[in-house]
C-alpha cells in the first residue's frame, strides 16, 4: 500500500469514533479545488511514503486509544492491494470507513462483498453535465452513477459529500446534485479551503473576495 500520510488522532472523521487516518498516495482526479495535492501523485510522491510496517506497528501501539480506522486519500480504490490492507486492518478489530470519488464501483463491489466496510463516505463533485470540470480530467459518469447505487444500497452506514466551491458551483447545482441522492442517504455539504486550493486561479479569485 501506497500511504502518503497519517493523521494519528481525528474526532471528526468517523462520527462518534476516535480515529485515525491513513491516506493513500495518488489520485486519478485533479479536481482544481483539492487541498491535498501532496497527495496526487502516483509515481513522484512530494514527500516520502509511510512504510506499511510502520502503519501497522502505529496499530498495535495505539490499539487500546482508537475506535476505527479511516482510509482516505488521494483515492484509496486505485490501489490494488486495498482490500488485502483493509482486510489486515478489520483482523486487528478496527472499524473501517472509507473516503471515496466512486469512479472504481468495482472495486467498492468487491469490498462491500467482502464484508471489509463499515462507514462509506463518497464525493459527489458536481451535477454529471458537469463532472470532468470539477473533477479536472474526463469521468465515466456512469461509473459514478452505478457506485451511488451501490453504496445507498449496501446496508452499510454512509453519506454523500459535495464541496461548496461557489466559483465554480451555483446553488442551483447543488440543488441538482442533491437529486442524484438517493431517498434515505445523507448528503452533505463541505467547506471549500481556497488557501489550499490545486488551481491557484481559485485561491487569487476567493482571495480577492475576501478583501472586497
Amino acid at each position: 500500500m501506497n500511504i502518503g500520510g497519517l493523521n494519528t488522532f481525528s474526532l471528526s472523521d468517523f462520527s462518534g469514533r476516535v480515529a485515525a487516518v491513513v491516506f493513500t498516495q495518488g489520485c486519478n482526479f485533479r479536481c482544481p479545488y483539492c487541498h491535498n495535492s501532496a497527495l496526487l501523485a502516483c509515481h513522484t510522491p512530494a514527500q516520502p511514503l509511510i512504510p506499511e510496517e510502520t502503519f501497522f506497528e502505529f496499530l498495535k501501539a495505539r490499539f487500546d486509544r482508537l475506535d476505527a480506522i479511516v482510509v482516505s486519500g488521494g483515492e484509496p480504490c486505485i490501489q490494488p492491494d486495498l482490500p488485502t490492507f483493509i482486510s489486515q486492518i478489520k483482523a486487528m478489530g478496527f472499524p473501517v470507513k472509507l473516503d471515496t470519488n466512486g469512479s472504481r464501483p468495482h472495486v467498492l463491489r468487491r469490498l462491500l462483498e467482502g464484508h471489509l466496510l463499515d462507514y462509506i463516505a463518497m464525493d459527489i463533485k458536481a451535477p454529471l453535465h458537469m463532472y470532468d470540470d470539477l473533477a479536472g480530467v474526463s469521468v465515466q459518469v456512469e461509473q459514478i452513477e452505478e457506485s451511488i447505487v451501490l453504496i445507498s444500497q449496501a446496508g452499510v452506514e454512509h453519506e454523500f459529500r459535495t464541496t461548496l466551491v461557489e466559483p465554480l458551483l451555483s446553488r442551483m447545482d447543488i440543488a441538482s446534485v442533491r437529486k442524484l441522492v438517493p431517498p434515505g442517504s445523507r448528503h452533505r455539504l463541505q467547506k471549500f479551503r481556497p488557501e489550499f486550493a490545486l488551481d491557484p486561479a481559485l485561491r487569487v479569485s476567493t482571495n480577492k473576495h475576501s478583501e472586497d
